[in-house]
């Protein structure tokens, strides 16, 4: 494996081989087996509608391979800031076909992040997006050991098809970024055998065919909308993928309506925002048959809805980049699908819960290290090689997981306990909130006191409405918020989660 990620131990890695979860294939098998099953049928269809068969995918991804050997050398690591559009699919396959290892950024990424990403992967191309030249002049400046900045939409090399040899599928294939909402994102790499593994089970437990018709409606350069299933797993079971700019009712409404998509991701706020806009639509969504969501925990009050305004069944998914998933299944009872965040996908995926509740767990798909970080490996993994996720959860016997926070997405009031994502889920069952973030706010009494942020629906609710609401409903006293803040909209982290971070940082500014 590349010097500075960590390995499965060899022990595991026989099993995981011995049971068929690692097929020693390369991860571009996805579009190879695309084309020999069914060349002629629709792979790929832009949100201007351009559209490609996987053969026509596959030559130009072919042609974009050859070119990029000419520039780039197998194993040489590149950045990747490229939206939905269909370049960036092209690429990511040719990428792969060259051995070349992409580190995929999102872009909402700046230079705060791309130059440390550069310099940490010693990165040797930045491949960008028209939208992002600008940046990309910036970012050239300061890191000298960037060969090449690519504008994607204008520039990509092709040249006649030429033989490439296969990378070893132990090997890292790419690199996604962690989801801290502060610092750098820390390199995950995956490697062809358990990205392979990710994207084909996870299409597996979706329920995903060829007639599926995918809408990556996230970034696709996020995991979820990359391989959980994501647009691999569409690639995986011969079926469509269909890209959308954005996530916003508006975009997306019409790509459904148009291209009869069945299936898409999105994180909890786009589907709050998109059961408010279903009642006034226009479009006909009844080609959608599953919504799944993920990203950040659906509270029940929400899922309960998503049936009844939707008219699609819901899958929620919760998981990290990584490694384990965990999806509620087609077939599981409507409680459990509503109230809990899924099982986990693969039968050798391990999981402990701590007495805190904090989840650790290993498997075939469930990195050992992240990339070059020695000292931060220390303190996220166990001696014996479970990850510390930092989310508290609880599992039932079922084997289904129900998250109740991070380690720290807690308030201590006066020495009381709050579970943030407790409060959050009566709050979103009043009939004037649309979403709720629950926040500590420092006191020198008590220690935090707690703050809700609320995004209304019509009139803001007074705290006198909001705490007797509660009170209705059974809450403590003690976790009653003692301040409610409205916001238009909620600040978000790169990957589209609430950023509570920037909405504590508010707070103190507000005390300062």
């Amino acid at each position: 494996m590349l010097d500075g990620c960590v390995p499965w131990p060899e022990e595991l890695a026989e099993r995981y081989r011995a049971k068929g979860y690692w097929t020693g294939e390369p991860l571009d098998v996805l579009l190879q087996d695309g084309v020999s099953r069914h060349a002629g049928r629709t792979a790929l269809v832009g949100a201007d509608g351009a559209r490609w068969t996987y053969a026509e995918l596959d030559a130009w991804v072919t042609r974009l391979a050859a070119g990029l050997s000419k520039l780039i050398s197998p194993r040489e690591r590149v950045v990747v800031q490229v939206p939905n559009i269909p370049e960036f699919v092209a690429l990511f396959f040719a990428l792969l076909r060259v051995g070349a290892l992409p580190v995929l950024a999102l872009p909402a990424h700046r230079e705060a992040e791309i130059v440390p990403l550069c310099e940490l992967s010693e990165a040797v191309a930045y491949f960008i997006a028209d939208e992002h030249r600008e940046l990309g002049l910036a970012v050239r400046k300061a890191v000298p050991g960037l060969r090449h900045v690519i504008v994607v939409e204008d520039e990509l090399p092709t040249a006649d098809p030429v033989v490439l040899p296969d990378p070893d599928p132990a090997d890292v294939a790419l690199f996604l970024l962690s989801g801290g909402t502060t610092g750098t994102p820390k390199l995950i790499p995956r490697t062809h055998n358990d990205y392979l593994y990710n994207a084909r089970a996870s299409a597996e437990v979706a329920g995903f065919d060829e007639s599926t018709v995918y809408l990556v409606a996230l970034p696709a350069a996020h995991n979820f909308a990359l391989a959980c299933p994501g647009l691999l797993g569409a690639f995986a079971a011969g079926g469509t993928v269909v890209l959308a700019t954005d996530p916003s009712p508006g975009t997306a409404f019409e790509l459904i309506e148009r291209e009869r998509v069945t299936v898409t991701a999105v994180v909890p706020p786009v589907a709050l925002l998109w059961m408010d806009e279903s009642e006034f639509a226009d479009e006909d969504l009844s080609s959608l048959r599953l919504l799944e969501v993920g990203g950040a925990k659906l509270s029940a009050e929400p899922a309960s809805r998503v049936g009844s305004t939707l008219s699609c069944a819901l899958q929620q998914v919760f998981g990290m980049a990584e490694g384990l998933l965990n999806f509620t299944r087609l077939d599981d009872p409507e409680e459990l699908v509503v109230t809990t965040q899924g099982r986990p996908l693969c039968p050798d995926d391990e999981v402990r819960v701590l007495e805190n509740g904090e989840l650790l767990t290993r498997g075939p798909y469930t990195l050992r290290g992240y990339y070059r970080a020695a000292e931060h490996n220390a303190r996220s993994f166990t001696e014996d090689g479970f990850y510390r996720s930092g989310d508290v959860v609880r599992q039932l016997p079922s084997g289904h997981l129900v998250v109740e926070g991070r380690v720290k997405d807690q308030i201590n009031r006066g020495g009381e306990k709050i579970p943030a994502e407790e409060l959050e889920n009566h709050l979103l069952a009043h009939p004037a909130v649309h979403d709720a973030a629950v926040v500590g706010m420092a006191d020198e009494v008590m220690g935090e006191r707690t703050c809700a942020f609320l995004v209304v629906k019509g009139p803001a609710p007074t705290l006198r409405d909001v705490t007797a609401f509660l009170r209705e409903r059974g809450v403590a006293a003690y976790k009653l918020p003692d301040r409610i803040a409205v916001l238009e909209k909620f600040p978000l982290t790169n990957v589209g989660k609430v950023s509570k971070v920037e909405l504590a940082r508010r707070l103190a500014g507000d005390a300062g």
